[in-house]
């Protein structure tokens, strides 16, 4: 017992300066209990495994300031994580905080990520969202310095993977926090792995021009000092030099060399002793003083005190020549805005630059800054909503691949998110080595593996068990391809009737009569009938061999016998012939929808079972297929020359420029120069051609009108084509 105390006499002494006694003895609880459990584990330099968690939990409660349950949790957190103690077990032995710590620090130990760019910023988020108690993520910074403090008793190929991780993972949090000197110290010491050579040659010219940087401040601030104690001004100066990956990210940046970056020296000025209503004004008095002094760069005068950084960052930041070749970056605070930088809120994620609007991590973030600044921190606990609800999770691949979904995603969604043909094949998964259905909701961190099978198939059904926009989207675009299949099957099946069949009609004949006798949408639905044996082919069949035979009109009706209507006599005398004009009273016509006869086509009638007779222009499709098969049913006729004026619809297709006034060029020459009635305007963008394109309605007493409308539109600047629809 004494020589573990012994050992750890500096965590006991720390816990003694900053804890009750009472806590002071929980503390050496834990430390007893800890190498109990750890005796004979070593680190890679044969040193007690304690070690480290001792060394974490001095960063702790001396860097970081956290408390007494946090302190015990990261001192039992290697005997949680070896299954030595369960987080329950601690909890019982010193609190349930500590057992919501500890767990939560062996949930992030447990992530094992790859060295890759693109999961990077996954891998935070999925830190993050393991970190309900904001305590655990502090914690976790603390163990990743105190591992880079002691790397060079690791192995090499684990250096690299911890300088990767902790360049990438850890510093970039710590930078989301604000923890500069924490953060900065990540990247130093990271450096140092990965760019050996570029590190040590910034740290040897740091080191070699020391003395030099020390003397050129001195002299500088000399000058400054004199000014700010004429003025009466209080102040103190800092003065600091770039971290050396600071350093190295701006030399490989900016393609300069060592002696090219630019604020290589730097000064803070700290005003002291003002109100915050006149700290404005001390701000810009000071820089008035210095610029007297030296040159400023106006290109580089940052101005955080008239409107201070989104997260409440102040400070008045200026660059100067010395006027002997060196640049000098400047920072003039007063005491309150230092504090604020120094203790974490200036978050130098969003001090670099840049994000609009923030993530719900970020915002999880920004509150625990403030309550780092603004709380002791043994009350951040009580105070914080310990639940991090951002409305997401992260889940592996088998082979370590990180993937962000939403929250309730399933098993199915999953599988999509990866590839659609994994989803179009699933049949379940097993999840953290457990089989479960494609239904199955998902957990912040479940290792995911899709099973499938090659006769899977998706089904209308997965829309309801899918919650992503993707997943849907994907399942049906496959039930649309399925359906696609079956219709070609369908398509297939009914050729090959049709051939066998030997009925005098076309195959698209018939499909186009099918498809409105059985009264389909779409020619594709009747096909998915034939294909899924909806639809007997016998009675397909019938209904052809009925309809090769007349027995239906144009309305898919079966005719009955009747007496053709009395016709008009023709003017001229030349046989009984329908002459069309508005003196028509007992005679039951209309004018056919499918080709809209308008006076001076040439027409004929068409007697039907029970609608009259039907109008139809003489190359009418439909009316040549009618004269064809019932030539008994068709009457001449013609226009009456003199007939009164009546309006006729006619559409006309058009294409033209998608110019702004180009459609009330066209409407006014329709209703203003020719007096034509618009009845529908049908427009579509073509963007590929720059093109508006569709149709118009309109009515029209004659053909000639119609005629004299398209010339007219014709000669409109950006009218492509204009033509009567027919």
């Amino acid at each position: 017992m004494e020589q573990l105390f012994e050992r750890y006499a500096r965590l006991r002494k720390l816990s003694a300066e900053h804890f009750s006694s009472h806590s002071v003895e929980l503390i050496d609880r834990a430390l007893v209990c800890a190498a109990e459990k750890l005796e004979g584990r070593t680190r890679y330099n044969g040193d007690p495994l304690l070690d480290h968690s001792v060394r974490t939990a001095e960063i702790v409660i001396s860097e970081i300031g956290l408390g007494r349950n946090s302190a015990i949790s990261t001192i039992m957190h290697d005997v949680v994580r070896l299954e030595l103690m369960t987080a329950e077990e601690v909890g019982e032995l010193f609190g349930e905080t500590c057992t919501a710590i500890t767990r939560g620090l062996c949930n992030i130990s447990d992530i094992h990520p790859k060295v890759s760019d693109e999961q990077a910023e996954n891998t935070r988020e999925l830190i993050i969202s393991y970190s309900t108690d904001p305590r655990i993520i502090l914690i976790k910074l603390a163990d990743r310095l105190e591992v880079m403090r002691s790397l060079n008793i690791f192995p090499e190929h684990k250096r690299a993977k911890k300088s990767w991780e902790s360049l990438n993972l850890y510093a970039k949090i710590a930078h989301k926090l604000g923890l500069y000197s924490l953060k900065s110290e990540l990247e130093d010491l990271s450096l140092r792995y990965l760019e050996a050579a570029d590190y040590n040659y910034i740290s040897s010219r740091l080191t070699a021009t020391q003395e030099e940087r020390d003397a050129f401040i001195a002299r500088f601030i000399v000058p400054i000092e004199a000014k700010l104690k004429a003025a009466g001004v209080k102040y103190h100066i800092k003065a600091r030099t770039k971290s050396i990956f600071s350093i190295w990210n701006k030399m490989h940046k900016r393609h300069v060399t060592f002696d090219e970056v630019y604020d290589l020296y730097a000064i803070r000025i700290i005003i002291e002793g003002r109100a915050p209503e006149q700290e404005k004004a001390a701000c810009w008095s000071v820089y008035s003083m210095v610029t007297d002094l030296y040159i400023p760069n106006p290109e580089r005068l940052r101005d955080w005190v008239s409107i201070p950084k989104s997260n409440g960052y102040e400070s008045l930041q200026t660059t100067v020549a010395s006027g002997d070749g060196h640049w000098v970056e400047i920072q003039i605070r007063t005491e309150r805005m230092d504090e604020v930088a120094e203790r974490g809120i200036a978050a130098h994620w969003r001090y670099k630059g840049v994000q609009q609007g923030e993530s719900s991590s970020e915002q999880w973030l920004a509150r625990l800054r403030e309550l780092l600044e603004n709380t002791d921190t043994h009350t951040i606990q009580r105070r914080f909503d310990s639940t991090l609800s951002s409305g997401e999770i992260f889940l592996f691949t088998p082979n370590g691949d990180l993937r962000r979904m939403s929250e309730g995603a399933t098993v199915l969604d999953f599988a999509f998110s990866i590839h659609t043909n994994l989803g179009a094949t699933c049949t379940g998964a097993k999840v953290n080595g457990r089989n479960v259905p494609i239904k199955h909701v998902l957990s912040n961190g479940d290792i995911v593996e899709v099973l499938t099978s090659k006769t899977q198939k998706p089904k209308p059904d997965w829309l309801n068990i899918a919650t992503s926009t993707r997943a849907k989207n994907k399942i049906r675009a496959c039930l649309r391809e399925e359906q696609a299949k079956v219709a070609n099957m369908g398509r297939e099946e009914l050729e090959r009737k049709l051939k066998n069949w030997k009925l005098p009609v076309s195959f698209d004949e018939a499909v186009t009569f099918l498809s409105k006798y059985y009264k389909q949408k779409a020619i594709t639905f009747m096909y998915v009938m034939i294909a899924n044996q909806k639809l007997d082919l016998a009675d397909v069949k019938d209904v052809l061999t009925r309809y090769t035979r007349g027995e239906f009109d144009e309305e898919r009706k079966p005719l009955a016998p009747t007496a053709a209507p009395k016709t008009k006599t023709s003017e001229s005398g030349g046989g009984d012939v329908l002459t069309i004009d508005d003196s028509i009273r007992n005679l039951d016509y209309k004018f056919a929808k499918c080709c809209n006869p308008v006076m001076g086509d040439e027409i004929f009638g068409f007697v039907t079972v029970n609608a009259g007779i039907t109008i139809h222009r003489v190359d009418c499709p439909n009316g040549m297929h009618m004269q064809e098969r019932h030539p008994y049913r068709v009457i001449p006729a013609r226009w009456r020359t003199n007939a009164a004026s009546r309006g006729f619809r006619a559409t006309i297709r058009i294409s033209v420029d998608d110019v702004t006034g180009i459609l009330n060029k066209i409407t006014d020459i329709i209703t203003q120069e020719m007096k034509l009635n618009i009845r529908m305007v049908n427009m579509r963008p073509d963007n590929k051609e720059n093109k508006l394109i569709g149709t118009i309605d309109l009515e029209v007493p004659h053909t000639g009108a119609l005629d004299a409308v398209v010339y007219k539109l014709l000669g409109v600047k950006g009218v492509d084509k204009a033509y009567r629809v027919k």
